[in-house]
């Protein structure tokens, strides 16, 4: 039977049913490649991906990631401003706290109205065993140097991600209802380095328009800084004791540039804060970003 002769009540009521499960689908976030096919450097990998209890199974993180993807988080259409933001959790390269730092960030923006897009990108391979790879990873994070070559080649793989995930964002952008002159870039502790990088690597018309590395920034020596970057926003709580003089030399070396980004030291959160909630100041960094997009104009919509 065609829809035109259907009784004038069953053809509303299959409509309606049709514009609700479009609108969640649509809505719901969705996870999607980020490269078409195998990512380039990645061909021989043989790593599997898991999901690793962290020390106390307080949280979950995922580890061994060869196949970068983005979570897409769509704000409702009346609410939408037609920004968006890529989200890059943390975790030294070797993890990613994908929850604190990626999808609880992506809930709270996309509430505001703000498409958040968390990216799961590639990290430097890890022991199959639990145990193993947690004594390896806690003896790094303890260690008292780490070279800036190593740094820089443990980040090589998240960064292209981090730039492709740029181009995913724009060249998708009014399928996602977002303004391609309206994309930034939120990255937490190693994140933060793939959100410096996506800013410094990139050319000026593929850069980011905000970034805001949190607790994180270049993670070794600071790379020559372009005398065009967009707006930036730093964050970190004054008892880190792992990245705080990476980002204060990041920002002087932002300053020394010419340019005037923002920072905030809070007097106490620790390192990895997230959106974890632990009564200090530092429970406040995102709302904070959120003033400071307010007074970019990128929490209106541009009509506004």
């Amino acid at each position: 039977m065609v829809v035109g002769n259907m009784p004038k009540l069953l053809r509303m009521i299959m409509l309606f049913a049709a514009c609700l499960l479009t609108a969640r689908s649509f809505a719901g976030p969705q996870e999607v490649a980020l490269w078409p096919g195998v990512a380039p450097g990645s061909e021989k990998a043989q790593q599997k991906e898991v999901v690793t209890p962290f020390p106390g199974g307080r949280f979950n993180v995922v580890r061994n990631v060869v196949k970068p993807t983005l979570t897409v988080y769509l704000p409702e259409a009346s609410k939408a401003s037609g920004t968006g933001v890529i989200v890059a959790p943390g975790g030294a390269f070797r993890i990613l706290t994908m929850d604190a730092e990626g999808h609880d960030v992506a809930r709270w923006l996309v509430e505001r109205g703000i498409a958040a897009f968390v990216l799961k990108y590639r990290l430097v391979e890890t022991a199959s065993s639990d145990g193993l790879m947690w004594t390896q990873f806690m003896a790094k994070m303890a260690a008292a140097h780490v070279s800036t070559a190593a740094l820089v080649d443990d980040a090589k793989f998240g960064i292209a991600d981090g730039i492709q995930a740029m181009k995913v964002v724009r060249a998708r952008a009014e399928e996602w209802r977002v303004a391609a002159d309206r994309i930034g870039f939120v990255g937490f502790s190693a994140g933060g380095m793939v959100a410096s990088y996506t800013m410094l690597d990139a050319s000026d018309a593929a850069r980011p328009n905000f970034v805001a590395p949190i607790y994180g920034a270049p993670l070794g020596e600071v790379p020559k800084i372009p005398s065009k970057l967009p707006p930036v926003f730093l964050a970190y709580a004054s008892d880190d004791g792992l990245v705080d003089q990476r980002v204060d030399a990041f920002y002087a070396a932002l300053r020394n540039a010419g340019h005037h980004p923002e920072l905030h030291i809070y007097q106490k959160g620790g390192h990895g804060f997230g959106m974890n909630q632990q009564g200090t100041s530092s429970d406040h960094w995102i709302g904070d970003l959120y003033h400071w997009l307010e007074s970019l104009g990128y929490t209106r919509p541009n009509a506004e």
